[in-house]
Formats: C-alpha cells, structure tokens, sequence
C-alpha cells in the first residue's frame, strides 16, 4: 500500500504579502506626493513679499539707529578686528566703486528692483520665494536710500555701517542680497524649478482653497 502524501500548491502566495506590497508602495507615493507638495505653492508670491518687508523694514531701522547712535568715521569693535561698527555714507558700489556715478548705480538698482519684483509675483516654489525675497527686500532698500537719501534725488548715499576687518563697511542690506545670490547660485547648480508643474493633489488643494 503507498501512502498519499497531501498535495501543497507551491505557487499559492504568502498570506499577506500582496497588501503589504500594496500598502508599501502607497506609503512610499504619498511620500514622493508630499514631497512634491512642498515644491509647488501658489502663496509663494505673499512669501516672497513678506521676507521683502521684513529685510526692507530691518534694513531702515538698523540705518536710523545708526545714524542716530553712531559717530561718522569712528570705530567701535565688536569681534576684535573682524567686526565691528563704524558709519559711512557710500555713494557708490560695494567696496566704493564707481563713487563718481551714483545716478548709474540708481538705475541699476531699479532695474534689479523690478526684475525680483517680477519674479517674485509669478514664483510658485517656496524655496525660491525665499531666496527672491531676501534679493527683492535688499534691492528696494537701496534704491530707497539712492532716491531719498542726500544729497540729492537718485543720487543719494547709501548708510553703511557694518565693518568687516578692513575690507568692507556693509548693512542689513548688503547681508540680504549676499544669502539670496548664494541661494540663487544653488537652486540653479541643482535645477531647482523656480515655477514647479503642480500635481493633481496640489491643483485640487488650490481648488478647495479658493471655492
């Protein structure tokens, strides 16, 4: 007599191992969903704007301070050499160039105001909101100091008071504009899209939002 031995189906599949599958794979693209819901925001003008505002009000209340509480040409250390406060009134670029042609820097600026301002309107990633704010808040300071500032209209000086070493007298400003060209420079090296396609669940988020 042979015994029968039970037959065992090989290919059945393991209990549970399909909805595990199915529940990692769900997990895994609510993540990249997520991931890409954090590119793409349509309040990313308003961010922008409200980084400008606050870099614009900093940078002129620094500026009174200054003038206010500080002796035109007089050092006060604050790191030793590499830091301090010392205020100046720069007619030109960075570091004094092109002292002479003030009018020229104010033209630039305005250029530079209305190129971030446009940007910025039309940006829909929150990173680069950031980095256009800090440069559209740097920029539009200036010019206020170019337009408003002695000695006269579009040519008046700019209120340094920042020391670095011997190098550089600086501002609020000026530390705005050198974070916002660094994050300019890494969003373009990386491929950062500065307006990111939104996906479903984004679009149908800015839907519910508005309705």
């Amino acid at each position: 007599m042979t015994d029968e031995q039970p037959k065992t189906d090989d290919a059945a599949p393991a209990t549970g191992s399909a909805p595990a599958a199915d529940e990692a794979g769900t997990a895994a693209g609510a993540g990249a969903t997520a991931t890409r819901v954090q590119r793409w925001t349509r309040h990313a003008p308003w961010i922008a704007a409200l980084i400008a505002v606050t870099v614009i009000t900093t940078d002129q209340l620094s500026k009174v301070w200054a003038e206010d509480s500080l002796t035109r040409g007089e050092r006060t250390p604050l790191v030793g050499d590499a830091l301090g406060i010392q205020l100046t009134y720069n007619p030109g670029a960075a570091f004094s160039i092109g002292s002479g042609a003030t009018w020229i820097f104010t033209i630039l600026t305005a250029v530079g105001v209305a190129a971030a301002a446009w940007y910025a309107w039309r940006v829909r990633s929150r990173v680069w909101a950031v980095c256009l704010g800090l440069v559209l808040g740097g920029a539009t300071t200036h010019l206020l100091d170019r337009l408003l500032r002695e000695p006269s209209f579009g040519q008046g000086h700019v209120v340094d008071f920042i020391a670095y070493f011997d190098w550089f007298i600086g501002n609020v400003a000026d530390i705005a504009i050198f974070f916002g060209a660094i994050m300019f420079f890494l969003l373009t090296v990386i491929g950062r899209a500065m307006y990111p396609e939104p996906t479903e669940t984004e679009t149908a988020a800015a839907e519910t939002s508005t309705a």
